[in-house]
């Protein structure tokens, strides 16, 4: 078996070999802490999270870098109202990034850098790029000659003699020689000091623009040529396309093999989610409704395959609470199953082809969706096996890897609370107990106190199995 990825540059699913053998050097495009991250934003960063878990199911070492945008306009714009220093305005959302990424159990990246804390290398590729006349000067502000790069537009299939600015290239207001060549370095502003928005370059005192961050700091933890790039599909043009020329113009060499994007997800009128169009839903919307963040990631990740649509609604999201609490289920059902005296060769059989399935399914671009429902399918079989004696040692010991297997990418079915397990098990015993006793007020006492704390019991042949529920 192969990964293939669909690689945005080729246009086609490519096999995937990293530059090293063994090792992937992953860049992907973090947020821009100006306000908290909407759930738009949180299926880019999951899809990140399943890239990244795959390639390690795979055997690869990887390095992953996540970058935090820390100064743009809004920051600059947020920052002067409140009174503040940029650092001070972005830190609670920093603080939230994380606070949501570690709910979303996603895994940390090997380096989170800064756009503030890489402004020499920035510079010094700013400088690289003004030598050999890819870049000039305009009254203190500095912008990436589009026509010094002929291999432009080639990741978004650009018609350049159409060639027209993308939104943030059109908010630049500043003299330039084309009006699509984009910024890579803004001359300071009065007020831009006490924001602390100001550093020394020999080009002029001023601030990096958006785009040079990302191909500076991918090449000083990475080096100069990528093996994955990934980012949301509206990143596509112009940033990417601007990192590609930015980062070839100065490196000569290819910046990155693989491009990956991931599709938007829509609000419940099918619109795009943004927060510059206004209204938009946050994680702690989603929690403080009821929603388990779990459930959200579940949603997130198997929804919908990542280069496909995805529309937030509650019937998707209960839909996928449901989905969890099956999964969850079914391997507390397996691990507490004792081998029955029958073993099926069928159902072992049948197991043995759903997990090669699942895995393709993920070698095959990565499709959740398709490896998850051929999960789905299998635990209706293997309940109705237990429900017979027909599922033995083998049997068992095959369905837990294949619980192991969805679950290195899903991540869904360990609960979330610190010693929550063991207080329930506790609880269960103490209740097992009462009951054999015949202390039935003590029995009922202790379901409804774990009822109070959002567990419900239910008894069965297996024993008695507990699970969340709202």
């Amino acid at each position: 078996m192969s990964l293939r990825l669909h690689n945005t540059l080729t246009g086609t699913k490519d096999v995937f070999e990293p530059i090293t053998r063994g090792h992937v050097g992953m860049y992907t495009c973090g947020p821009t802490v100006w306000n908290f991250a909407h759930v738009g934003n949180l299926r880019a960063f999951l899809f990140y999270d399943l890239v990244r878990r795959h390639l390690k199911v795979s055997g690869y070492a990887v390095e992953h870098v996540m970058n935090l945008t820390d100064i743009d306009d809004r920051i600059l714009d947020q920052a002067m109202h409140a009174g503040i220093t940029i650092g001070e305005y972005v830190k609670p959302y920093v603080a939230a990034f994380f606070e949501d990424m570690a709910a979303l159990r996603t895994q940390q990246a090997e380096h989170y850098p800064r756009a503030t804390e890489h402004i020499p290398e920035m510079v010094e590729m700013i400088s690289e790029l003004i030598e050999h006349e890819y870049a000039y000067v305009a009254d203190g502000d500095v912008y990436f000659r589009i026509a010094s790069f002929p291999s432009y537009g080639a990741l978004s299939r650009l018609d350049r003699s159409g060639l027209k600015p993308g939104a943030r290239v059109a908010t630049d207001k500043y003299d330039k020689e084309s009006v699509s060549d984009f910024a890579l370095w803004k001359k300071a502003q009065p007020g831009d000091e006490k924001l602390g928005a100001a550093w020394d370059a020999p080009f002029g005192r001023g601030r990096p623009g958006w785009h040079i961050e990302c191909s500076a700091m991918s090449k000083r933890y990475l080096g100069e040529t990528l093996d994955i790039h990934a980012g949301g599909v509206d990143l596509m043009f112009p940033h990417h396309e601007n990192e590609i020329a930015q980062s070839e113009a100065a490196n000569h060499k290819q910046f990155a093999r693989f491009w990956l994007h991931s599709e938007h997800l829509a609000d419940a009128t099918g619109e795009k989610m943004s927060k510059s169009a206004g209204g938009f839903t946050t994680l702690r919307d989603l929690s403080e409704a009821g929603y388990d963040p779990v459930a959200v990631r579940f949603f997130l990740m198997a929804g919908a395959h990542y280069r496909s649509r995805l529309r937030l609604s509650d019937e998707a999201l209960r839909a996928a609470a449901e989905q969890v609490r099956r999964l969850r289920e079914f391997a507390d059902r397996v691990r507490r199953s004792t081998p029955g005296p029958v073993e099926d060769g069928a159902l072992l059989k049948r197991i043995g082809e759903v997990r090669a399935g699942y895995r393709e399914a993920l070698d095959d671009d990565l499709n959740l969706p398709q490896g998850v429902g051929l999960v789905f399918e299998l635990a209706r079989e293997a309940n109705a096996a237990l429900d017979a004696g027909r599922v033995g040692e083998s049997g068992r010991e095959a369905l837990l890897q294949l619980i192991g297997d969805f679950d290195a990418h899903l991540d869904v079915i360990r609960v979330e609370e610190p010693g929550l397990a063991e207080e329930v098990e506790r609880l269960i015993a103490e209740r097992e107990a009462a009951r054999k006793e015949r202390d039935f007020s003590r029995s009922d006492g202790i379901r409804d106190e774990l009822r109070q704390k959002g567990i419900a019991l239910e008894d069965s042949k297996d024993g008695v199995r507990w699970r969340r529920v709202r």
